[in-house]
């Protein structure tokens, strides 16, 4: 099965999306949702447009998609499920620095960014561990 990388980011008045090794793949929307879907759309239309020969490779067959955020997005779509107090507890960065990163008042360095990703994996490997 081939893999599509998404590279989603926030911009002050939308989301966009671009894939980074699929040639031709572009989506947008209000939300992480609509970029989803028109993601989807535009491989749908690339396979109705387009004699079969000149798809891309990842889409001839089964394929899967993984969303790749920017920090300001991923805390823009996740912070309607956590709440900055969350997010703190979860990375141990402070709820105004996140809060900068959010509104784009500031770029994370890459030790910060990797610091909210493990703290999220973290707290994703727990909840996979759980049963009720």
């Amino acid at each position: 099965m081939e893999k599509i990388i998404m590279n989603i980011s926030a911009s002050k008045d939308m989301f966009g999306a671009f894939s980074e090794n699929c040639e031709g793949i572009y989506a947008g929307g209000d939300t992480i949702k609509e970029v989803q879907d028109d993601t989807y759309e535009a491989i749908r239309l690339i396979k109705k447009n387009l004699p079969e020969d000149r798809w891309p490779e990842q889409i001839k067959g089964e394929f899967e998609i993984e969303w790749k955020f920017d920090v300001p997005s991923f805390l823009e779509y996740y912070s309607s499920f956590m709440s900055l107090a969350g997010m703190e507890k979860l990375t141990g960065i402070n709820q105004k620095q996140l809060s900068n990163y959010l509104n784009h008042r500031a770029v994370p360095r890459k030790k910060q960014a990797d610091r909210i990703i493990s703290g999220i994996h973290r707290f994703a490997h727990e909840l996979l561990s759980i049963t009720l």
